[in-house]
């Protein structure tokens, strides 16, 4: 008996032992979540305009449209760092009827322009996890309208640059309230042989929609 105790205990040692760790390592991590993605009905307009990039003045904007943001890069400047893209269907331009080639005012009269806008490249910065978050955004794209813009001697389509600044104040768990203002630039890129352009200070609002159960992982 004490020749076969010896001989099993170190058998009986081997399977008491704790896992090492190639075994640990085969276990399967649980899945991630979906990225926290959100979609926004907004609406907007000007306050005012800059001559700081582009030589058009006096002209008041009006945008409405969708937003869509997804947390596709994590965290940056410790704030989550979000892919945007925004389509505008509804855009309108009261400007001045009688202008010179740069877009400067020569005439009492005023006409209204109509287009539409989309930005496939933006990003957004969203600091924070209260019930007010402020934000930073840019966004890149195209307008088309239904008339030269600014100046007879522009063109249809102009490129855009669209920065603001704002805040994300929570309504529910799915829904919040976004509230912005900033710059949008737009110009045609010398498309033709001038290029007259516009800045507008602008401002936005929009209810926001956090979709799926990606909306528990933006608190």
């Amino acid at each position: 008996m004490f020749v076969a105790a010896c001989v099993m205990a170190p058998a009986m040692a081997r399977a008491q032992d704790p896992p090492n760790d190639s075994v640990r390592a085969t276990r399967p991590t649980p899945p991630q979540g979906p990225p926290a993605q959100d979609v926004a009905i907004e609406g907007g307009g000007s306050f005012g305009h800059f001559r700081i990039f582009a030589g058009g003045e006096d002209a008041k904007m009006y945008i409405g449209g969708v937003e869509y943001d997804r947390n596709s890069w994590g965290r940056f400047l410790g704030a989550r760092s979000d892919y945007v893209a925004e389509l505008l269907p509804i855009m309108r331009l009261n400007e001045s009827a009688d202008t010179d080639i740069w877009g400067d005012r020569l005439g009492p009269g005023r006409k209204i322009l109509y287009g539409a806008g989309f930005s496939p490249i933006g990003f957004r910065l969203v600091w924070g996890r209260h019930a007010v978050r402020p934000f930073f955004s840019a966004k890149a794209g195209l307008d088309v309208w239904d008339h030269k813009f600014i100046s007879d001697q522009g063109s249809y389509i102009q490129f855009t640059l669209h920065e603001a600044a704002g805040v994300l104040v929570k309504l529910t768990d799915q829904y919040d309230l976004r509230m912005d203002i900033g710059d949008f630039h737009q110009s045609n890129g010398f498309m033709t042989d001038v290029n007259p352009g516009l800045d507008v200070a602008s401002y936005s609002a929009g209810l926001v929609y956090h979709l799926g159960s990606g909306r528990r992982r933006v608190r």
